[in-house]
């Protein structure tokens, strides 16, 4: 594993269109299909990376509480399989099945998705507005694996408040961390 910081993608930047195969219904959406109607969470992770593991539990109970206010949130998975077994589309069933995410959880085998995003690390998160232009990228809060802060999901849940509540998000944001996508070589 190598520690990676997000690539902070440009605010303003308009969400990649994308058309991608569920690993839980195993149906193909696109982005238009999963938008929400006051925004939108992209949330690039994986099955084996130890920050996703950290903060998997706070991600359902955040899409849970918001989902319902009208966002949609979408994973999905860009990892090498080849390399990293833990993070194909079965394994990814059995993760999503097991932790009862609320959400699609997608498999980008070409990793041409988290190119387009410039997501570079599990997990990194990035919300949309309802025009699906990006407000807030980075990470889901304060909390990393093994430095005593619980999960809460502030840095996300301040941006989302601020939609709901047709405030500006707020501009400081940090990036996220964690293991680094991995990239196909072959």
């Amino acid at each position: 594993m190598s520690l990676t910081s997000s690539s902070m993608l440009d605010l303003g930047t308009k969400a990649p269109n994308f058309e991608l195969p569920d690993s839980i219904s195993r149906s193909i959406y696109t982005l238009q299909q999963l938008k929400g109607d006051k925004g939108t969470v992209i949330m690039f992770i994986s099955n084996h990376c130890p920050y996703v593991k950290h903060v998997n539990e706070e991600i359902v109970r955040f899409a849970n509480d918001y989902r319902i206010l009208g966002f949609s949130f979408i994973a999905i998975s860009s990892n090498d399989v080849k390399a990293y077994p833990l993070d194909h589309p079965e394994e990814m069933f059995k993760t999503a099945r097991q932790l009862n995410y609320p959400f699609p959880y997608l498999y980008d085998e070409t990793q041409e998705v988290a190119r387009a995003f410039q997501a570079t690390c599990t997990p990194d998160f990035f919300v949309f507005d309802e025009a699906l232009s990006l407000v807030y990228r980075g990470q889901l809060d304060d909390s990393r694996p093994k430095n005593g802060i619980p999960t809460s999901g502030r840095s996300m849940r301040e941006a989302l408040d601020a939609l709901l509540n047709n405030r500006a998000v707020p501009k400081v944001q940090k990036p996220s961390m964690g293991c680094n996508i991995k990239w196909r070589t072959y």
